[in-house]
C-alpha cells in the first residue's frame, strides 16, 4: 500500500488536470505529514513514476507570469483502477509494524539496563507530550475540517494513548527488566 500514490491519484482524480506544485500545496494545506507517512518532497518523484507506469498522463503545459512552465497531469483509466484498488487496500490493510524499541529492550547491555527506568520515564514523557500536542491539534481542527479528518487525528490519539499505557506499566517493572539476565 502506497500512501503517496493514493494521495496523488485521488488529488488528480478530484481536481482534473493539475500540475505537481498544486498537488504538493494540497498536501501541505491538508497537513498530510501530520497524519500520513507522506513526505511532501517526494510528490514530484511519485508523479514521474506514475506517469511512466501509465497511471497519469501529461496533458498540457501551463505558465503563469514569470513562473516556470509546469506540466499538467490527468489520471488515466489505469490510474483510476489503481486508485480504486489503493482505496480498498488503505481501508482494509492494517499496518502494525514492529517497533525498534522492542528489539533494543530485549538486547540491553548491563549499563543500559541500569538506566532503563530513566530511559522509559523520558520516553513516557515524550509520548505524553506528543499526545497533548495531538489533542491540541484535534481540538483546533475539530470537525470543521470534516468528520473523516477529525477521526484520522483521533486515531493518532488512540495509538499514543495505548503507547502511554504500555510505558506506564513497563515503568513499574523497568528495574527488574533492566536486571534480567535472560536478555544479556
Amino acid at each position: 500500500m502506497s500512501s503517496i500514490r493514493l494521495f496523488v491519484l485521488a488529488t488528480v482524480a478530484e481536481l482534473g488536470p493539475v500540475h505537481g506544485h498544486l498537488i504538493r500545496l494540497m498536501a501541505e494545506r491538508m497537513q498530510a505529514p501530520l497524519w500520513t507517512d507522506i513526505s511532501v518532497g517526494a510528490i514530484y518523484g511519485a508523479i514521474n513514476r506514475m506517469a511512466k507506469e501509465g497511471l497519469l498522463r501529461e496533458t498540457a503545459q501551463e505558465r503563469a507570469g514569470n513562473r516556470p512552465t509546469r506540466q499538467l497531469y490527468e489520471i488515466t483509466e489505469e490510474g483510476r483502477a489503481a486508485l480504486e484498488a489503493l482505496r480498498r487496500e488503505g481501508l482494509s490493510e492494517i499496518w502494525f509494524k514492529p517497533d525498534p524499541f522492542d528489539l533494543a529492550l530485549v538486547r540491553l547491555d548491563r549499563k543500559t539496563g541500569k538506566a532503563l527506568p530513566a530511559i522509559i520515564a523520558k520516553r513516557l514523557e515524550t509520548v505524553r507530550a506528543m499526545l497533548a500536542e495531538r489533542k491540541k491539534v484535534t481540538a483546533e481542527v475539530g470537525v470543521k475540517a470534516g468528520l473523516a479528518k477529525h477521526w484520522i487525528l483521533r486515531h493518532s490519539e488512540y495509538r499514543l494513548e495505548a503507547e502511554a499505557a504500555y510505558l506506564t506499566d513497563l515503568l513499574k517493572v523497568a528495574a527488574d527488566v533492566g536486571n534480567d539476565k535472560g536478555h544479556k
